[in-house]
């Protein structure tokens, strides 16, 4: 157990570490340390997002009994995975301290203390910090001690909610570069609000289906018949994903509006057509949605 954690807990922070080395130092590249921050902490997240995903394919695929059926990469991916938690909060501040300073720099003034960057820091992603604070002291206890073994198919299930975090990804890295009004922004948002919806939101009446069918009830009688534990659980972790996918609706609402508005418009200029194909500043991607 201690070796995997250790593993996990080297692989995260290392690639992190080694990605902004290559891109501030490759030649040809040489980016400077904001955008290397920044560009490295979405790869680190897509990467885990892609071994999760893999993980939870192979477990699902591997478990013909929903309950009883085990697989021995259920819990050494937990294990290893535990630290990318950890670490992502710190990156995730990494991010906000460096735009921070970008942004101090712009407006002439004086760069914040680091005390008054964590508060606000705190304050923009506490969802997100709340998720993943939630993650290490209460789901991995669950998975790990608390299952006993059991449901290994639902815990590969939920390993395959990271399959929306690679788009997401991007399309942070598109609006960080100003890239709202190409192709592939619009393809990746669309790409973005169906793996989001499918693999976060529909995720957990999944579940309740899969065990409905598995204990031949109907789905409504399910709620009643598992542990209340489930339903809270299910509850809590459901409740962000419906808000973030929310705020994904509605970016990319205002992206299309404005899309189309502006082919209703021949007569913009080429600099007004740039700027109104741009959303919002979060775009269609919620700034707290990260992974995960």
């Amino acid at each position: 157990m201690l070796s995997i954690l250790a593993a996990g807990s080297i692989f995260f922070p290392g690639l992190f570490l080694l990605s902004k080395r290559f891109l501030k130092h490759a030649p040809g590249l040489k980016w400077s340390e904001k955008d290397a921050v920044i560009v490295s902490s979405r790869l680190v997240s897509s990467v885990q997002a892609i071994m999760a995903s893999s993980a939870g394919y192979i477990i699902a695929c591997s478990c013909e009994d929903i309950i009883e059926d085990q697989h021995w990469l259920t819990s050494s991916y937990i294990l290893f995975a535990v630290p990318y938690f950890v670490y992502d909060i710190y990156a995730m501040f990494m991010c906000h301290w460096y735009k921070l300073q970008v942004k101090d720099h712009e407006e002439e003034g004086e760069a914040k203390p680091m005390r008054s960057a964590i508060s606000g820091y705190l304050r923009r992603e506490f969802l997100m910090v709340l998720h993943h604070v939630v993650m290490v002291t209460v789901c991995f206890p669950v998975s790990v001690f608390w299952r006993q073994g059991k449901g290994d198919y639902f815990q590969g299930v939920m390993f395959l909610a990271e399959l929306s975090t690679p788009s997401v990804c991007l399309g942070k890295i598109l609006i960080q570069y100003k890239q709202q009004h190409t192709l592939l922004h619009k393809v990746n948002g669309a790409l973005m609000l169906v793996t989001f919806f499918i693999c976060r939101v529909l995720l957990f009446p999944y579940l309740y289906y899969a065990y409905g069918r598995y204990a031949s009830i109907p789905f409504y009688m399910v709620p009643l018949s598992v542990p209340w534990q489930c339903n809270a659980g299910a509850a809590l972790l459901m409740a962000p994903q419906v808000y973030w996918f929310s705020l994904i609706c509605r970016g990319a609402f205002r992206l299309f509006t404005r899309a189309s508005r502006h082919k209703a418009t021949p007569s913009t200029t080429d600099s007004e057509s740039k700027t109104s194909l741009l959303p919002p500043a979060n775009g269609y991607s919620p700034r707290e949605t990260d992974s995960h």
